[in-house]
């Protein structure tokens, strides 16, 4: 291909680019396709345009912002159909993890102290393992006070599998609660992985 001229030329190359990579791109790798920068500004509107083309054409594929970068994915009505392809079964995780979890989630940088007093329970060691195992918490820092402990925080991980882009996009704190009371939590799977490309 000739040098890019065209709006459609960029979006046909990044579309490439985005299609290639399993992990999500940010809008400064996706400029550096181009011999000449067409600036972070083009960029965002040409992936704007690029997304309202998918959204438009009625596909099961989106193009989608998450906290890492942009990425294709399959849109979340066709799941349950894409879980019949899997051999293995998702992790399903208790009352305590999701609990442990949300409390992160919402209150974050927390320390293991803090989650003990917010759920009145000690924390078992293997709660936050299964977290960490993940990729959905890590240590950001310590706090000062004596034993200087950990202070917990959600991940960018955590934020890419959930869908959002932000923690901002978390929904509200009573859905949440509701949500907790209505369902056995002890069945609740985790969200699907990125699709493969």
């Amino acid at each position: 291909m000739d040098r890019p001229q065209t709006p459609e030329d960029f979006k046909r190359i990044i579309e490439a680019a985005l299609f290639a990579n399993a992990a999500p791109l940010t809008v400064a790798a996706l400029r550096a396709l181009f011999e000449e920068d067409p600036g972070a500004d083009v960029m965002r509107r040409l992936l704007d345009e690029l997304r309202a083309d998918w959204e438009n054409a009625s596909r099961g594929i989106e193009l989608a912002q998450t906290a890492s970068g942009w990425r294709f994915q399959t849109r979340g009505e066709y799941q349950l159909y894409l879980d019949r392809l899997k051999d293995e079964k998702a992790p399903r995780y208790s009352r305590a993890v999701m609990e442990t979890l949300a409390i992160i989630a919402y209150r974050q940088p927390v320390t293991r102290g803090d989650i003990e007093d917010i759920r009145g329970v000690a924390v078992s060691p293997s709660v936050l393992k299964t977290l960490e195992a993940r990729g959905w918490i890590d240590a950001v820092g310590h706090r000062d006070t004596p034993g200087r402990p950990a202070l917990l925080a959600t991940t960018r991980r955590f934020l890419d599998d959930m869908g959002l882009r932000s923690l901002t996009e978390l929904p509200a704190l009573p859905e949440i609660e509701r949500m907790m009371d209505l369902v056995d939590t002890t069945q609740i799977e985790t969200p699907p992985a990125p699709p493969a490309e």
